[in-house]
């Protein structure tokens, strides 16, 4: 029977549909052998997935994922194996959870503006972790849209007239303050930046030769929305900047409704080998310990 590991997924505690021990389970009945729980911008989740996945004899990874803010985008940047407590780094989240809450109370009342009051009591998460994908599911619940993918297009995508921007750090920022907390810094699924094709591969090359000297570990070279010419891609870079690699599906469960724990929403499969190379990186950077 196949075997699959997932580095990349989302819980309640974020922008997922399910919760943090709910997932484990999930994972286990995927034949996924580790699991990397990375929120968004939150840590909330990890306890409660990790005593689950005990349960079950999974490994589970310890992670998070935090939204920068670049020239041309967000991009978007891991941290795997995260240690315990750490009071300065729960403080930036706490930071980002606060400038996440402003953005949301602004869109909901931008929202209200256009006609479509929503209320935080119709939402189950609270404003420091609702997001755009929960704003979309009620305003389809409500009968303002008729699919998720209107409510993007006409009101909450970039530029639409509900969209506000979030204050993220920069990714140079983020490697810095992931770096600091001794856990393997990935950049998450860097083929889907923002930018035109044609000038992709430079745009990439120019933030790797920021990021690199940062302390940027690895890349994200496999992911449920790449193609295979994006993994050759992903692999040729990490290559030629000698950073690993690492992948996940970026299960979303009910707000990415494609894709599934480890097998992304085609044949995505992370190799078991890309996480023997990850561990021994993490046994080098926090002294022997995982």
């Amino acid at each position: 029977m196949r075997k699959y590991i997932d580095l990349h997924t989302h819980s309640t505690a974020s922008d997922g549909t399910v919760s943090p021990g709910e997932l484990p389970a999930l994972a286990a009945g995927n034949n996924i052998v580790a699991l990397a729980l990375t929120d968004h911008d939150s840590i909330a989740g990890l306890d409660e997935a990790a005593a689950r996945a005990e349960r079950l004899g999974l490994e589970f990874i310890r992670g998070c994922e935090l939204s920068c803010t670049a020239e041309y985008g967000e991009v978007h940047v891991l941290g795997l194996w995260l240690p315990g407590y750490i009071p300065e780094f729960e403080q930036s989240l706490a930071l980002l959870r606060e400038r996440r809450k402003r953005r949301n109370q602004r869109m909901l009342e931008i929202l209200k503006n256009l006609g479509m009051p929503v209320d935080l009591a119709e939402f189950p998460q609270n404003l420091n972790s609702l997001g755009r994908p929960h704003m979309a599911r009620l305003l389809l619940r409500k009968g303002y849209v008729r699919s998720i993918q209107e409510a993007f297009e006409r009101f909450l995508g970039k530029d639409r007239p509900a969209y506000f921007p979030k204050e993220n750090y920069s990714p140079e920022e983020a490697v810095k303050l992931l770096g600091q907390t001794r856990a393997l810094v990935v950049l998450a699924h860097p083929l889907l930046i923002n930018v035109p094709k044609n000038i992709l591969r430079d745009q990439l090359e120019s933030l790797l030769q920021k990021l690199v000297p940062l302390g940027l570990d690895g890349l994200e070279a496999y992911h449920s929305e790449y193609g295979n010419a994006d993994v050759r891609l992903a692999l040729e870079l990490a290559d030629k900047y000698r950073l690993l690699v690492s992948g996940g599906s970026d299960f979303h469960g009910g707000n990415k409704p494609g894709v599934s724990l480890g097998k992304g929403c085609g044949d995505l499969c992370v190799p078991c080998s890309v996480l023997d190379k990850l561990k021994a990186r993490v046994r080098e950077k926090q002294g022997g310990q995982e």
